[in-house]
């Protein structure tokens, strides 16, 4: 996966989680739709973590192969 897909996901995730936020009835975080909205906020930040976590073990094995 190329470093520009990877940033691609990154903002679709942040993208995800803007609306997701929308979504959220902050009167009642836990109640019907909002809790759906909270766990995909959650889902998406979760898919940052990973893509940012797969981007640096890309870097040190390229630091790895040059030595």
């Amino acid at each position: 996966m190329s470093k520009a897909l990877s940033l691609i996901l990154i903002v679709l995730a942040v993208a995800l989680i803007a609306y997701n936020v929308t979504l959220v009835n902050f009167q009642n975080p836990l109640e019907g739709n909002s809790i759906i909205a909270l766990i995909g906020i959650i889902a998406s930040l979760c898919a940052i973590v990973l893509l940012l976590i797969y981007i640096t073990s890309r870097k040190i094995k390229d630091k790895m192969n040059q030595d």
